[in-house]
């Protein structure tokens, strides 16, 4: 639970999660998420630092250049944690459906008229 607090901090921070969602379609070097994010590179290097220090990204070098990746432990640890609420709301879902479709079928039937289900 921890980490997974840890990693809804970091989120927290707009530009921290416009960083993972570009992540997310591959690695990529620090001046490509410069440009994109059009930041200053201290800034972009600062928001790397804590999504690192955080699990959630890691850099391996390659020449001059710092090229970042996901890690996705956290991600999947978040994924884990938000599946228990997501199961709760289907199951509270479902019955509200259940409980308007038994309110249609109701009404159908003190109108005089057969209720269809689709």
């Amino acid at each position: 639970m921890k980490s997974t607090l840890r990693t809804l901090s970091v989120l927290a921070e707009p530009n921290r999660l416009h960083i993972v969602e570009l992540l997310r379609d591959g690695p990529r070097p620090v001046g490509e998420i410069v440009n994109i994010l059009r930041l200053r590179q201290p800034q972009v290097s600062k928001h790397l630092h804590v999504l690192s220090k955080a699990g959630l990204v890691e850099m391996h070098p390659v020449a001059q250049q710092r090229i970042y990746k996901l890690r996705p432990e956290p991600l999947k640890e978040l994924n884990i944690w938000l599946e228990s609420y997501r199961s709760t709301w289907n199951k509270r879902l479902d019955r509200l459906d259940d409980y308007l479709i038994k309110l249609q079928e109701d009404e159908m039937k003190q109108r005089g008229k057969k209720y269809e289900r689709k």
